[in-house]
Parts: C-alpha cells; sequence; structure tokens
C-alpha cells in the first residue's frame, strides 16, 4: 500500500501496512530515494515513511530553515502520519542532527531511534578527538558547500550547482547527480555563519529512548567519539554496530544493514 500526502507543501510518502511506523530522514545531498532498499526490505513489516527535505528537491525553490522550522516540519510529519503512536526514527547525516534534537524536544513521540554514521558530532568532546588533517578536510569540505550555497543563490545558479556535485562526487555520494545541487547547502551556510537564526541553539544528545547507531569504519573519521558509541551500547535495548562502508551505509551494504535493522527493531516489531 503507497500513500501520499502533503505536509507544509512536502510531499510525504506512506508505503507499508505494518502497525508501526518508521520515519525516514535523510541528510546531504540526498533525496527520499535514499531509502528505496529499505523501504523495499521493511515495508513488509512496518508504515515507511519518507520525505525530501524541504529545499532539498532541486526543482522546487530554496527553502533554508532555522532549527526551529525544521524540528517543527518534523513533528507535522509525525503527527499527521502517526497519530497518538509514537514512531521509530531511521535517520542518516543531517538526519540525524535534525531528527535527534526532534526527539529531545518531543520525547513522548518517539519510541526508538536508529542512527546512521552521526553520533556525537560536533561537540567539544568530539572536535577533540579529531586530528588536524580531520578538522582541515571537514573545514574545506563544509566551507566549500557554504560558498556553494551563496554562489548558488546569488551570481550565478550554475556554477553554484557545479561546485556541489564536485563536493558530492569527492565525497562519493551514491546520489543521482542530476538531482543534486547548491540549494541543498543550507545547512552548511547556517552552520559556518549562522544564518537563519542559526544552529547554536543544538543541545548535546542522549537518547532517552532505545538507539541502534550504525556506521561506517571505512573512513579517514568519524562523526562519534568512541567514548559515545561505548556509552551507548551499555544502555538497555541500544546498540552500536560498525560495518565496513563508507558514509552511506544503507547503500554499499543494503542487505547487510536492512537485516541489522530489522532484527533490532523485531522484538517490539
Amino acid at each position: 500500500m503507497t500513500q501520499t500526502i502533503s505536509v507544509d507543501g512536502v510531499d510525504i510518502r506512506i508505503e507499508g501496512d505494518g502497525p508501526e511506523t518508521l520515519v525516514m530522514i535523510h541528510g546531504w545531498p540526498d533525496t527520499c530515494r535514499l531509502w528505496d532498499a529499505q523501504v523495499a526490505a521493511l515495508q513488509a513489516h512496518f508504515r515507511c515513511v519518507r520525505f525530501t527535505w524541504p529545499g532539498f528537491d532541486v526543482a522546487q525553490p530554496r527553502r533554508p530553515m532555522s532549527l526551529t522550522q525544521t524540528v517543527d516540519f518534523i513533528h507535522q510529519v509525525v503527527t499527521a502520519t502517526s497519530p497518538g503512536r509514537p514512531v521509530t526514527l531511521l535517520l542518516h547525516d543531517w538526519g540525524c542532527v535534525f531528527g535527534y534534537e526532534y526527539a529531545m524536544a518531543h520525547p513522548s513521540t518517539v519510541s526508538r531511534i536508529v542512527g546512521v554514521d552521526v553520533g556525537d558530532g560536533g561537540t567539544p568532546e568530539h572536535v577533540r578527538s579529531l586530528s588536524l588533517r580531520a578538522k582541515l578536510a571537514i573545514a574545506l569540505y563544509q566551507g566549500w558547500l557554504a560558498l556553494a550555497w551563496r554562489i548558488g543563490g546569488g551570481l550565478s545558479q550554475r556554477t553554484g550547482d557545479r561546485m556541489t556535485r564536485w563536493m558530492a562526487r569527492k565525497a562519493r555520494a551514491p546520489a543521482d547527480m542530476n538531482l543534486v545541487g547548491s540549494c541543498q547547502n543550507y545547512p552548511y551556510d547556517i552552520t559556518w555563519t549562522h544564518s537563519h537564526g542559526s544552529y547554536r541553539q543544538r543541545r548535546r544528545f542522549d537518547p532517552a529512548c532505545p538507539m541502534l547507531y550504525v556506521w561506517g569504519e571505512r573512513k579517514p573519521f568519524h562523526f562519534h567519539t568512541t567514548a559515545w558509541a561505548e556509552a551507548l551500547a551499555k544502555k538497555p535495548g541500544s546498540r552500536a554496530l560498525p560495518l565496513h562502508t563508507g558514509h552511506w551505509v544503507m547503500k554499499e551494504r543494503p542487505d547487510e544493514f536492512n537485516a541489522a535493522v530489522l532484527a533490532w527493531l523485531a522484538p517490539a516489531g
């Protein structure tokens, strides 16, 4: 069963007919298509809800959102698709950043979290754990994308889009490059320039519900600290799982990732 509804002008896809709802939230430079393999594997057991972030659809106008607006949008999606029942969040990249913030703001609406490749990234502990080379690499790619956002919205959209696609290829992003553009870079601009309300009000994430954290270990640096992952794994019902992949775990090893998610969800599924 597939259904599409509209929330704040954004198409929300609902696939599957299970008793529990999974809300799947992607990051940069992806769209809701990131989760194709997960929906195929999970829709027999769960209602899978996914969408392309406001502002991430290259066919639509630019739409940068503050952190408050982002959390409010997720809340609209959750209440529209699972009224009165908590959901499980399946998150990746910026989807983790925003999904964690949402879970802390609305804990009664989230029963479980699957976070992929972003844990306590950005905390003072995480920053201290990074080598100088890693810090420079993060500043380079994020600064480049923030610049592409500004150029794409002012001097030349074509140039901004080309800059973004170049970085997406360098990062080995699996996204369709026809669907990648500078419009998707506003989180980096907000991070570095504090535009659109900034992200300064972000809180330290300590999950109040069971969590499965999966990350790719074949990377030059990680977006979590070892201490954070180890502490999470000790919490009742939670698990920390490395897989031999890069950043896009669910695309590089979909069968292994899907099996791990389904096995972890099964006890309460």
